[in-house]
């Protein structure tokens, strides 16, 4: 019989889910037959338990900007020093770089002020750092396509908010070196100033570092370090992961000859030539996508989920303090939704318990782009429980960030879509308020 968590089949409940696997359904064919349903009914209750595949409503969706075209990434700091973090997005299509300030709770649903601070066609991320040191945040910008760069966005130190103090030069030394997918702030070499970590995708993309001289501003004496060769790098973050004081370089790559999620060790600043040792945290062989780090079970170490192509989330459990050790388990992503793509960890719903919100490509209507999965008491045996996000508008959606953008002390979430041109959005969280946490990353 039907009921509301899926089949009653000899007395076991067959959930939607269950229904949907190919032996599972084949038997609930052979039984449904038997008490008199039609092939054409079954395959109907079938459509609408897929269709039940996500619980609740859509949220709200507020548009931070929709203006340009292909928005591609939002990553976060606080720029103007008012305690809020803003956004920096790259518009693929749109080849236009932005930032945008947060306007805090009272006015974050209109949409948010902006400056332009450059052209770049085929734009695929941006970041804000101070790269020379002035205290104010400059951009730095990844292209891939024919135009193959990396570019350093200066911020005047004056009227950040207009465009024409900024200005913007591309670093000689990197042209046409691959395609550049997405670039990291760091520290690695015990020096004054930063470094930038950074790769590519397709025929000579490596995963590596820039080092930055002390006087920033002259690029022509930026130096390439490469680490690794890769595939099509996803997401990069520095880390100390085995707890030794330095950071480490933690990365997917999507489509080299050993993709998967890993770790890069810091061999010290007086080594850093020399290999670095990689250690494999999960997903090895496949498609992984953006990865997020995030205590899931309380135990007070970081563990890492990563979005893996084409429908899976990999949880990635840390077994200890020295980042060696991982247990890996496989969360299939619920029916209704496109392919995976990004992650993100947070208290959705104020339980303490650390949910996750996943973003999809692919996701034509009436599949859900994006989506929450609410955690078990235990995120490594139990199920997780998928709830509606986005509903069916939106087809390619991108990173997520989670934080409290109306004020009301619950995460809502912030991200972008490329393809339906939906832009910069973010998605308010329809609970009642609680203080809750969320791990973003820059």
């Amino acid at each position: 019989m039907l009921g509301a968590k899926g089949f009653l089949v000899a007395g076991e409940v067959l959930s939607w889910r269950e229904s949907l696997k190919p032996m599972r359904a084949l038997s609930l064919l052979c039984y449904l037959s038997k008490v008199g349903l039609g092939i054409l009914s079954v395959m109907a209750f079938l459509v609408s338990a897929e269709a039940q595949g996500l619980q609740g409503k859509a949220w709200v969706r507020h548009v931070v900007d929709g203006t340009s075209r292909g928005a591609d990434g939002v990553r976060l700091a606080d720029v103007d020093g008012d305690g809020l973090p803003d956004v920096v997005t790259g518009w693929e299509e749109g080849g236009t770089v932005r930032v945008y300030r947060n306007p805090g709770p009272k006015a974050a649903k209109q949409a948010w002020p902006a400056v332009t601070v450059g052209k770049v066609p085929s734009v695929e991320d941006a970041v804000l750092v101070d790269m020379d040191g002035d205290g104010v945040m400059d951009v730095v910008s990844s292209a891939e396509g024919k135009q193959r760069s990396l570019q350093v966005h200066w911020a005047p130190k004056k009227d950040y908010w207009q465009t024409e103090g900024w200005r913007m030069e591309a670093i000689p030394t990197a042209k046409d070196k691959m395609m550049w997918m997405y670039a990291t702030p760091t520290e690695l070499n015990g020096k004054k100033g930063v470094e930038i970590l950074a790769g590519g995708k397709n025929a000579g993309a490596e995963l590596g570092w820039w080092e930055v001289p002390d006087k920033a501003r002259e690029l022509k004496d930026w130096q390439w370090h490469a680490l690794r060769p890769l595939g099509w790098v996803m997401s990069i973050e520095a880390v100390d992961l085995d707890g030794d004081g330095d950071m480490d370089v933690l990365f997917t790559d999507r489509k080299g000859k050993r993709s998967g999620c890993f770790w890069l060790e810091h061999p010290g600043a007086d080594k850093l030539n020399e290999p670095w040792k990689e250690h494999l945290i999960g997903a090895e062989g496949l498609e992984a996508m953006f990865l997020r780090q995030g205590d899931l079970d309380g135990d007070g170490l970081l563990d890492v989920a990563v979005a893996v192509r084409p429908g899976e989330l990999k949880l990635c459990r840390r077994l200890d303090s020295t980042g060696r050790k991982w247990s890996e388990r496989s969360v299939t992503l619920p029916p209704g939704v496109g392919g995976a793509k990004g992650i993100a960890i947070g208290d959705i719903n104020g339980d303490g318990r650390m949910d996750l919100v996943g973003s999809c490509e692919h996701a034509e209507a009436p599949k859900s782009g994006v989506f929450w999965l609410e955690a078990p008491k235990d995120p490594w045996k139990e199920e997780w429980q998928a709830r509606e996000i986005s509903g069916p508008e939106g087809i390619k959606y991108d990173l997520i960030q989670l934080l409290d953008l109306d004020g009301d002390g619950d995460l809502d979430v912030l991200t972008c879509e490329e393809r339906a041109n939906l832009g910069v959005i973010w998605y308010e969280n329809p609970g009642s308020g609680t203080t809750v946490k969320g791990f973003s990353n820059q």
